[in-house]
C-alpha cells in the first residue's frame, strides 16, 4: 500500500467506528453526517481490501482485520493529538534548553549578570551561550534557528521577517582615567578634538558617532582603533586616551576601574537598544519565555 493514499480522515473515521460500532452515532461523534461516514467507511474498505466492519444483530462489528488494525490506529490518533496538533509548551523550571544569544561583547557586560540570575531562579536546567558575529551571519543566526535572540544596536536587522522590541535608550558619554592631566570635571570640545582617542568599531563597521561628528565636520585623532569594547577597560586606565562610548558600558567601566565619566561637550545622538527574532520562531514557546523575561529585565 502507498502511504500517499492514506489520508488521516479516514483513520479518524475508522477509530470512531471502532468506538462506537455503529455509523450514526460514529458520524455524530467527529461532526460529519451519516452519508459522509458512509462514505469514509466504504473508501476504508477499498482501502485496506476488506469489509473491516459488518452489520449484526449486536450493530457493526469488527472483522479479525480491523481488530488487528484498532491498536495501531488508536496510536495514531493519540501521536497526532499529543505530539503533533499542540504548540508544545515550555516550562522553565523543568525543561533543559540551550539559548544563544547574538550580542556584541559590551551588551554581555551589562545584560548577561542579570540574565543569569534569572536563569538561576526560574530555568535552573537551561544554559546559556552568546555569540558576537558580522551582520549578516547575524541574520543568518536568527533565521535558521541556531541563534534565539539578538540584542543591541543592530540597525541591520531591522528589516522584513524580523520581530523587533525596543529595551531602552543609551547615550553617548566620555570616560577617561581617574587622573587625567588635562581633563577634569568638564570637557570642552577645544579639549576633546585636541585629545586622542580610541574607538572600537566592531566588526569594522562605522560607528554611530563617527557619522554624527562626520556631519558636523569635526575631526579627531583616533591614536588606536578597537574591534571589542572591553578591551577599552585597561587602555583608559593606563592612558590618557578618551573613549566616547554608550553610557551602560561606560557604567561598567567605572565599577571594575579607576575611570571617571565625564558628558561629551556636543549634544551626542542616543541609540535604541532592541531584541530581535525571526518570525519563524515567533510563536515559540522557549523564545516567548525568553525575549518576555529581557523585556521585564530590561526594557524602559
Amino acid at each position: 500500500m502507498d502511504i500517499r493514499q492514506v489520508d488521516l480522515n479516514l483513520l479518524v473515521a475508522f477509530h470512531a467506528m471502532s468506538e462506537h460500532r455503529s455509523v450514526t452515532r460514529a458520524a455524530e461523534s467527529i461532526g460529519l453526517s451519516q452519508p459522509a461516514m458512509s462514505a469514509a467507511v466504504a473508501r476504508l474498505r477499498l482501502l485496506f481490501n476488506d469489509a473491516l466492519f459488518v452489520k449484526t444483530g449486536a450493530g457493526m462489528q469488527p472483522t479479525p482485520r480491523a481488530a488487528e488494525l484498532e491498536g495501531a490506529v488508536r496510536r495514531v490518533i493519540d501521536t497526532v493529538k499529543a505530539e503533533i496538533l499542540p504548540a508544545p509548551d515550555f516550562d522553565p523550571l523543568r525543561d533543559s534548553k540551550l539559548f544563544t544569544l547574538v550580542t556584541p561583547d559590551i551588551a554581555e557586560v551589562h545584560f548577561l549578570p542579570k540574565i543569569l540570575a534569572c536563569f538561576a531562579q526560574e530555568a535552573p536546567h537551561c544554559d546559556l551561550r552568546t555569540l558576537s558575529m558580522p551582520r549578516q551571519a547575524a541574520a543568518e543566526a536568527l533565521e535558521t534557528g541556531a541563534a534565539q535572540l539578538a540584542i543591541g544596536y543592530l540597525p541591520d536587522l531591522q528589516k522584513a521577517g524580523f520581530f523587533l522590541q525596543k529595551l531602552f535608550r543609551n547615550d553617548y558619554v566620555c570616560i577617561v582615567r581617574g587622573k587625567h592631566p588635562a581633563i577634569g570635571e568638564r570637557l570642552t570640545l577645544k579639549t576633546y578634538l585636541a585629545a586622542s582617542h580610541a574607538v572600537v568599531s566592531p566588526d569594522g563597521r562605522e560607528h554611530l558617532l563617527d557619522q554624527f561628528l562626520q556631519r558636523r565636520g569635526l575631526k579627531r585623532r583616533v591614536l588606536v582603533g578597537l574591534s571589542h569594547f572591553m578591551s577599552l577597560l585597561p587602555i583608559i586606565e593606563t592612558s590618557d586616551l578618551v573613549a566616547t562610548v554608550p553610557r551602560d558600558l561606560a557604567n561598567a567601566c567605572a565599577r571594575h576601574a579607576d575611570i571617571r565619566i565625564v558628558d561629551p561637550p556636543f549634544k551626542a545622538p542616543v541609540v535604541e537598544v532592541h531584541q530581535f527574532w525571526h518570525r519563524r520562531f515567533h510563536k515559540d514557546a522557549a523564545n516567548i519565555w525568553l525575549r518576555g523575561r529581557v523585556h521585564k529585565l530590561f526594557g524602559a
